[in-house]
């Protein structure tokens, strides 16, 4: 198989076109082309009146050689990478007759599924503990929040079967480096689930939460075909570990209800909002440290003025469907502000998992066919600004990061004048420095609603001033590369705190805990990811780790 790289086409090229293109780029007669498949389809919009599709495409010919020797040197032409997956190794037949201790996988979000899937596709029968409830029963405890402005902290948009990546844009992309082609076997698996094929091409592929819901099912369904246990409401309270010398061992874990599950083998998928399961690791002495995250608001534009601006007359074409953005700004105060999860066509939603904080996310559905686009707009923060010691060097503690988002998560519920409502101001009156009194154009989505207010007022400021007055700088920065940006009826909603873990929990290159073997620290949680591609590649990468040690295969 032969693999074409950069083959252009206009974006209202005919369907047939493709298979000329390739013939032609090949320099084959058309019978010589046995067959071809779409890898990826990217766009080009910098022009916006001449949009171009990008495509890479795999091939098969008569005679491979020839073709290839008929182009020296040709950088956008060369053999096809195997991008299948290979298992690392198998359990035997009869690996569980000897009553070994099943690994345990706790957190069952994106990184945890994984996990689970693969320990069970290689015969290891994992057992998963997960503190929320099964996804459907989640959704309408998420809605709970939504609509009656009722939290349940145990089941909510962080805990729960799919993790917080089930109430989000169902993003399936990521810079990660994937020299194994892992992120293949991740897209692999949701199509089998149910996941629509076109996320195996497309260049930003995305599911949404609808669809993520019965995927997730479906991949619990073959983690249990194969052998594994899902546990839900089960939360872990405290880990065996048995010392000796400086190094701990993992021996099992406690329960909130009292039982002790025993394994040597333990996956910590936790999400980035497990702050009780994070401060009692911490009292158990496992090592983590602090490491930097950000914050800020949600902002909301229309749709369509996102659209305009990055496509021109283009906007509404189905191909390109509804458009993102992706935006940096240095301010001279020296902070970095940028989008983050950004959501078109979606909706901002509470995020809270803890009782009397308000706490924003984005979300879309496959469709991304809501009026609003919104998305993080936020400030890079670093350890030494939210130690809690006050000293100006050494180590921070870190659990300091959580006593930050805590108090502005706190202070937003204050503002937004409780039930779980969210302060909020219009983009103009943010910039003039004044309290928005009512909507403009643009409604905003939240729910249970948005209460307007000063966002920066002094005395009651909903985020530290040098993030406000980095963002106030950002908005009409950004306006420059996305006309409309700055629009004065544009809303901010805060707060946006939990856009990653506040901690590492370290690992060594065999993905285990630095001062506890048989710890595995995974995930975003563990500050080892950050959304639903790289967790589940993370996830795969720990579970082979862990099928290594279990079966007694030293890592490569």
């Amino acid at each position: 198989m032969l693999r074409i790289t950069e083959l252009r086409l206009p974006l209202d090229h005919a369907e047939d076109a493709l298979r000329p293109a390739v013939v032609r780029r090949l320099g084959v007669a058309d019978a010589d082309l046995t067959g071809f498949t779409v890898f990826r389809r990217a766009y080009d919009a910098r022009k916006k009146t001449a949009i171009v599709l990008i495509y890479t495409i795999d091939c098969e010919v008569r005679d491979e050689a020839a073709v290839l020797a008929a182009h020296p040197g040709d950088a956008h032409l060369k053999p096809a990478p195997d991008t299948s997956y290979h298992f690392a190794v198998r359990a035997p037949a009869d690996f569980h007759a000897h009553q070994r201790p099943r690994p345990l996988v706790v957190g069952f979000g994106p990184c945890g599924l994984f996990a689970a899937l693969l320990l069970a596709q290689m015969g290891l029968k994992p057992i998963v503990l997960e503190r929320g409830k099964e996804v459907r029963q989640r959704t309408k405890d998420t809605w709970g929040l939504w609509r009656q402005g009722v939290l349940n902290p145990e089941s909510n948009v962080q805990f729960g079967e799919g993790g917080a990546g089930t109430f989000s844009d169902g993003k399936l992309w990521s810079q990660i480096s994937d020299p194994r082609h892992l992120t293949r076997k991740v897209l692999t698996e949701f199509v089998k689930a149910g996941a629509p094929e076109e996320i195996l091409y497309v260049s930003k592929p995305h599911i949404g939460t609808f669809r993520l819901v019965s995927m997730v099912e479906k991949m619990r369904a073959d983690i249990v075909a194969l052998g594994g246990e899902i546990r839900f409401e089960q939360q872990v309270t405290d880990v065996l570990i048995e010392q000796a010398g400086d190094m701990g061992h993992m021996r099992g874990v406690t329960l909130a209800s009292g039982e002790q599950l025993r394994a040597d083998h333990v996956v910590l998928a936790l999400g980035h909002s497990a702050r009780d399961t994070f401060t009692m690791l911490h009292g158990r002495g496992v090592f983590m440290e602090a490491k930097p995250f950000s914050v800020g608001f949600r902002i909301e534009h229309p749709q369509g003025v996102i659209d305009r601006a990055r496509f021109g007359p283009n906007a509404g074409n189905p191909i390109l469907g509804a458009a993102d953005y992706k935006l940096v700004h240095h301010a001279k105060n020296g902070r970095s502000v940028y989008s983050f999860c950004m959501c078109p066509g979606g909706t901002v939603v509470a995020a809270t998992s803890e009782p009397l904080r308000v706490v924003t996310n984005g979300m879309s559905q496959y469709s991304r066919n809501e009026r609003n686009a919104n998305a993080g707009i936020v400030v890079g923060i670093a350890p030494q600004d939210y130690r809690q010691d006050g000293a100006s060097e050494g180590p921070v503690n870190p659990l300091d990061g959580m006593v930050f988002q805590r108090f502005w998560e706190s202070r937003a519920y204050e503002l937004g004048e409780g039930g779980y409502v969210a302060p909020g101001q219009l983009v103009g009156d943010f910039i003039r420095r004044q309290r928005s009194s009512a909507f403009g154009g643009v409604q905003p989505s939240y729910k249970p609603g948005v209460h307007l207010t000063d966002l920066a007022q002094p005395g009651r400021e909903s985020l530290p001033g040098y993030a406000l007055d980095a963002i106030r700088e950002a908005l009409p920065a950004f306006e420059r590369q996305i006309p409309g940006f700055s629009m004065p009826d544009a809303v901010l909603t805060g707060v946006e705190t939990r856009t990653s873990s506040p901690l590492r929990i370290t690992r060594d290159r065999q993905h285990q805990s630095l001062n506890v073997r048989g710890l595995y620290p995974a995930g975003e949680g563990a500050g080892y990811a950050g959304g639903i591609m790289s967790a589940g590649v993370d996830g795969i990468e720990v579970a082979e780790s862990v099928a290594r040690a279990m079966l007694g295969v030293a890592l490569g």
